[in-house]
């Protein structure tokens, strides 16, 4: 069901999609949400392909085969604000740390 109109007249986030790619793989998206107007692109989640973007569901609105609500699942912008690699931590990694830097049981004395 869709979501109806605010009492205040505004609606959350709502697309248009206005058209398709040649391939049929991706949509031209007009977005409004809150105040701004937002020009994008949709394209379905593939395994293994990094997301651009974010994560949304759309529910078709009741009064316009092509207007949508919106409803963003993931933002993935916001996880670029971090500069630098990604700090993964293996289990090779933490055994080599371990082998290192842990307290080994014995003879503290020099020679």
């Amino acid at each position: 069901m869709a979501k109806s109109p605010k009492k205040n007249g505004s609606q959350d986030d709502v697309a248009l999609v206005y058209s398709c790619s040649e391939d049929g793989r991706s949509y031209g998206v007009l977005r409004r949400r809150r105040d701004e107007i937002q020009l994008g692109a949709l394209r379905m989640l593939e395994e293994g392909k990094p997301i651009h973007g974010e994560v949304v569901s759309l529910r078709p609105r009741a009064d316009s085969p092509v207007l949508f609500d919106v409803e963003t699942q993931h933002d993935a912008t916001a996880m670029r604000e971090a500069s630098g690699p990604p700090k993964v931590t293996t289990e090779e990694y933490r055994q080599g740390w371990e082998s290192i830097w842990s307290e080994k049981s014995g003879s503290r004395a020099l020679n």
